[in-house]
């Protein structure tokens, strides 16, 4: 998933990563959050932070720059009723609410919040405004309990997105604000290819490392022909810590057999496998209820072409390769070696996978060695499957384009689209984000969905799926994005998601995932299409 970018705010703000990784454990924290109020992600900030501090300092500066951020706009409310006169120097103002987190949310004693807090101020170059800064921190320091409840009475939002999602989510709307600025649980998805979730909770236990299994169920509507669909359910298990730990203290993290994964994302492989699956085996009953000839178009019947489109950091993409990659009901193989005897030298499996940017390309090439699923390691385990990754933009990108006869023509029997969007739905991960967006980039993001969409959906062929996946609690991006594809193109039909799902709110298409639900996973809209013959 690709999060859109936003251009700076401030232009007299731009701090270097030298001027970060200089001065005091505060001062660093400042001069990262000014960065990021430059334009800067959380991201590309938060390693040359704590990479430039002793270990004993790293645990105080992640607190206290991830606290602040998702503390921001209730502190910046805050500041004002406090002071005399408006504070226009971003900068005091940023040191005000590093202070003002350090006396209401981390519980520094008063001295040393206060006297560190003012000394930062003179580092950063700022001596005028220490007056100010002592002062606006010792009253709140005389009644703490006062002002933070002043700070936590309302949400910590901007106010054109407090809107919003008042508008989208009225009766959910303090639960959801609120969740907001609270940090997210971490997530385990375990590789079921190469073990279970129930063995990996034992050797999590073995390791001193509490968790909860999470199970969701998903119950959706298949299409076996336009008069009849058949229902079907799956299940999706993954571990839910009771704290969060580093990954190279996680059992055999490094050899792939698990992987950092929000709850509700691990939900988009599994949905988009089992559609397949269902296609394939409505394939195949057909083809024995007609005594089709098996050897009149083996090539067809023993290939399967997939899509991952905006597919970095690639954590769906490993999960899917996991499904297909499993000897149990889950795989790919499974169902298509059910009908037939394949002989065919070619392929089972074609997987593509395409995002526009070449470090992300990368990232997912380290993620997919790391789980053992790079096309080598798919190889040497003598799995049918061809992976292909290539840095393409969704928005132009057709299949086969190199070569002379490429068209935009169906190709792809399954399409998955993590669609870039405002990740509204990740904040509690990635408090930045209430920084960097604005208004005007809704829109904007909207533009950009649906030019994916019309580009990709004429690649997908008749009878195939398209499974749209957003981590954004924004209705624009999500149900309307849908609905008003579907108004353009005849030949989509929504399917229809039951009462069996244990997980989101259903929408007029698909569901939504809030950050309130109790797997406490993230906010993810999915919507699932299927292509007719119209």
């Amino acid at each position: 998933m690709r999060q859109t970018s936003t251009a700076p705010r401030n232009n007299k703000l731009k701090p270097s990563s030298n001027l970060i990784m200089n001065g005091s454990v505060r001062v660093r924290v400042i001069r990262t959050l000014l960065a990021i109020q430059n334009g800067q992600s959380l991201s590309s900030v938060l390693d040359p932070l704590l990479n430039s501090l002793h270990d004993g300092d790293k645990g105080f500066a992640h607190a206290l720059l991830l606290t602040t951020l998702r503390q921001w706009h209730a502190l910046a409310r805050l500041l004002d009723t406090l002071a005399d006169n408006p504070i226009d120097e971003v900068e005091v103002r940023t040191t005000i609410q590093v202070g003002l987190v350090q006396l209401l949310y981390l519980e520094v004693a008063d001295h040393a919040a206060i006297h560190e807090t003012v000394e930062a101020a003179k580092e950063i170059e700022f001596a005028h405004s220490t007056g100010l800064v002592n002062a606006i921190l010792r009253k709140v320091a005389k009644n703490p309990s006062k002002f933070r409840k002043k700070c936590d009475k309302k949400h910590s939002l901007p106010n054109w997105l407090a809107y919003q999602l008042k508008q989208d989510w009225s009766e959910q709307y303090d639960e959801l604000t609120q969740g907001l600025r609270q940090p997210a649980p971490m997530f385990l998805r375990v590789n079921s290819a190469v073990t279970s979730v129930e063995d990996y909770q034992h050797a999590l236990d073995g390791a001193e490392i509490d968790a909860d299994i999470v199970e969701l169920t998903t119950g959706f509507k298949i299409a076996n022909s336009p008069e009849s669909a058949t229902a079907t359910t799956l299940s999706t298990k993954g571990l839910r810590l009771h704290q969060s730990t580093a990954v190279n203290a996680l059992p055999e993290f490094a050899l792939g057999v698990a992987s950092v994964q929000d709850m509700h994302a691990q939900l988009a492989a599994p949905i988009i496998n089992k559609a397949l699956m269902a296609k394939l085996s409505s394939e195949n009953n057909s083809a024995e209820s007609a005594n089709t000839d098996n050897d009149s178009d083996e090539s067809n019947n023993n290939e399967l072409h997939i899509l991952d489109a905006c597919a970095a950091p690639g954590g769906k993409l490993a999960h899917w390769l996991e499904l297909i990659s499993s000897k149990n009901e889950s795989s790919l193989f499974h169902v298509k070696r059910d009908n037939a005897e394949t002989s065919s030298a070619t392929a089972d499996i074609k997987v593509t996978a395409i995002d526009n940017e070449a470090p992300r390309i990368e990232r997912i090439r380290e993620n997919l060695q790391r789980l053992n699923l790079s096309q080598h390691d798919l190889q040497q385990a003598e799995k049918s499957v061809v992976l292909s990754i290539v840095c393409a933009d969704a928005t132009r990108w057709q299949h086969g384009k190199n070569k002379k006869a490429a068209t935009n023509e169906p190709v792809f029997d399954a399409i998955l689209l993590d669609s870039p969007c405002t990740a509204t739905g990740v904040i509690r991960r990635h408090p930045d984000i209430s920084i960097l967006r604005t208004e005007e980039d809704i829109e904007q993001t909207a533009l950009l969905q649906a030019d994916i969409l019309h580009n990709l959906w004429p690649q997908l062929k008749a009878g195939g799926y398209l499974l749209y996946v957003t981590c954004s609690i924004l209705k624009q991006e999500n149900v309307e994005q849908m609905q008003d594809f579907i108004t353009h193109h005849n030949d989509a039909v929504a399917i229809e998601f039951t009462e069996d799902c244990s997980w989101g709110i259903a929408q007029a298409i698909g569901r939504q995932c809030l950050p309130i639900d109790s797997a406490s996973g993230d906010g993810f809209y999915y919507a699932l299409l299927h292509k007719t013959m119209a």
